[in-house]
């Protein structure tokens, strides 16, 4: 089976964030994503990762003002500076966690600006942020989000990221696939994984609806793990979902699944 991630923004919420690396070992995890890691100071969450023996597998770059409502701000055309300096700040922590993967936020479309402008200035930092990564080994990577759940999200397709990237033109931009979010725009998900299975560098979870964790709603997890396996995928998975209960009661679906890498 696939390789699992705890996500630590997501799960073990009973405990304060630094806490969380600690459960996740307990629970039977060797690595661990989040979405942010910059409230925190870098050498704090790398004695979090040794001190555990786990694997930063995943953050975000800096995404706006996430308690104001921004999710990513890559697409809008008067916040580039920050964007680029976001890409420097987000590359300092990951070459000091270790992390080779980091994931770009498009960001919501504002009102009143064109959407070929949005595409322009999305592909045009894109561009800077992919090469900026690729001299520190760090592959990039773009993530399709649901509408219902962020309404106006710029990028919110696997055939669009796929579009993208290919126009982009950089051998180090690959797409985020996260199963709860294509389900909720597209269904299909074992063909679309499929098709697009090249550029697939890391796949997230939950089921839908609810958001919570696998066996709780309408995805066929079973076959669906199943069908990675077939296919060779031999990227992380990141348990990105809301538990129902406890977090540790909502593991329950893993058992048997080896989860460590």
């Amino acid at each position: 089976m696939p390789k699992f991630a705890a996500n630590l923004t997501m799960l073990f919420n009973e405990l304060p964030f630094l806490d969380r690396f600690a459960a996740a070992k307990s629970a039977g995890f060797s690595g661990v994503e989040f979405l942010f890691p910059y409230e925190f100071e870098k050498v704090v969450l790398r004695e979090k990762l040794d001190r555990y023996g786990l694997v930063q597998v995943l953050h975000n770059l800096p995404a706006g003002n996430w308690g104001a409502g921004e999710r990513g701000i890559a697409v809008l055309p008067d916040r580039i500076s920050e964007f680029r300096a976001g890409v420097e700040r987000a590359i300092d922590y990951a070459r000091a966690l270790d992390c080779h993967q980091l994931n770009c936020l498009a960001g919501i479309a504002p009102v009143g600006i064109d959407t070929g402008t949005l595409h322009r200035v999305f592909v045009e930092n894109l561009r800077f942020a992919a090469d900026a990564l690729a001299r520190h080994n760090i592959r990039l990577l773009i993530e399709a989000i649901n509408t219902r759940d962020i309404p106006g999200f710029f990028l919110s397709g696997t055939q669009q990221a796929e579009d993208i990237i290919a126009e982009v033109g950089s051998d180090n931009l690959f797409i985020q696939y996260d199963i709860y979010h294509m389900q909720i725009m597209e269904g299909d998900l074992a063909p679309t994984i499929g098709k697009h299975f090249h550029r697939i560098a890391h796949i997230q979870l939950a089921d839908t609806p609810g958001r919570h964790e696998p066996g709780t709603g309408e995805i066929n997890f079973p076959y669906l793990l199943r069908y990675l396996d077939e296919i060779g995928y031999a990227g992380w998975v990141g348990c990105e979902y809301k538990p129902k209960t406890a977090t540790d009661d909502s593991l329950a679906w893993l058992a048997g699944q080896a989860i460590a890498a």
